[in-house]
């Protein structure tokens, strides 16, 4: 075991862990989208979790930084909460904020960290540049609303360790990137019915099952 200040407070963790996963642990809240406890490598791709470590010059991302013995960290501090707000106004270009209607309500992680960065889901001035397509009905169990979606690959991933095959993928480039289905003979679209997995790790409510929820 390791011991770390953070924000003040000391702390133990398991030697080898991450620091995202020790601050959760721990009940201390760390902005974050694209990580699952026992990734095997944290994929820092939402750029959410930043904080900042005594003797290194710029903020880092927790999910990929291993505690050490005697770490001392900050996770609210002017730098990491300009980061934290840029990121999070980047993905709000994309999204198509409609709480009410969308099953994720209440429960939404945008809503979480809006709260915690006191941001608002519909800042103004705030291009949007949303998706022509508002929902692919493409597969046989699963819906999918690509404007919800915050390309965190979380489901790919939970698929990809359920089944050694994932049925989820990114496609196209840039604002036009999606997470797109696939079906294959190692991997049809029946491994879904029984699953949904890919529809709880979910934290925006981009995947539902087919007749199971309101849109």
């Amino acid at each position: 075991m390791v011991t770390l200040l953070v924000d003040g407070r000391e702390i133990e963790a398991e030697s080898g862990m991450n620091l995202l996963q020790a601050c959760l642990d721990n009940d201390i809240y760390i902005p974050h989208l694209c990580y699952l406890e026992n990734m095997a490598v944290a994929p820092a791709s939402c750029r959410m979790c930043f904080v900042e470590i005594e003797g290194i010059g710029r903020p880092v991302t927790s999910c990929t930084t291993i505690v050490k013995d005697h770490m001392k960290v900050k996770t609210d501090t002017p730098a990491v909460r300009q980061l934290q707000r840029t990121a999070f106004r980047l993905l709000l270009s994309v999204h198509h904020v409609d709480c009410k209607n969308c099953h994720a309500n209440k429960r939404c992680a945008l809503q979480n960290i809006a709260k915690l960065l006191k941001v608002g889901l519909k800042p103004k001035p705030l291009d949007r540049y949303l998706k022509d397509t508002d929902i692919d009905d493409s597969h046989h169990f699963l819906n999918y609303y690509p404007n919800r979606c915050v390309l965190c690959g979380r489901c790919a991933y939970v698929c990809l360790n359920r089944h050694g095959k994932s049925v989820l993928t990114f496609a196209n480039r840039g604002f036009d990137t999606i997470m797109s289905f696939y079906a294959s003979q190692d991997a049809p679209w029946s491994l879904c019915e029984d699953c949904a997995l890919c529809v709880e790790v979910c934290p925006v409510g981009a995947l539902s099952l087919k007749g199971s929820s309101p849109i």
